[in-house]
């Protein structure tokens, strides 16, 4: 999906129409269950989507992002701060793609 704002937005409009593969819908409506029913998830829905081909580290590292961007979600509503713009985002979104989530190690003074 990355670079492909189309069919980000296909996904964003509905995972299960858009134009991805069995395993992505699969993750995509694990995902959909851990957002909206956490507390309901089952040992066949880990099944389900590890059967998919995701492994259980694939799907701690979901679980964790999802879990995360809520709590963001939840302390940006609260404390009032403001949320990024669309463009600020498409700009961290470009970064993250470049650079990753790893900052780089700082330039050494010492050397030319």
């Amino acid at each position: 999906m990355l670079g492909d704002r189309s069919l980000v937005a296909a996904v964003l409009q509905d995972y299960r129409t858009a134009p991805i593969g069995d395993r992505e819908k699969a993750l995509f409506a694990f995902i959909e269950k851990v957002n909206r029913e956490s507390s309901r998830l089952r040992k066949e829905d880990v099944e389900e989507v590890k059967a998919a081909g995701w492994s259980e580290e694939a799907l701690y590292d979901a679980i964790t992002v999802c879990a995360l961007f809520n709590f963001y979600n939840k302390w940006i509503d609260a404390t009032g701060v403001s949320d990024m713009s669309a463009a600020a985002y498409a700009v961290s979104g470009e970064r993250l793609a470049t650079f990753g989530y790893v900052p780089r190690e700082p330039p050494d003074p010492s050397k030319p």
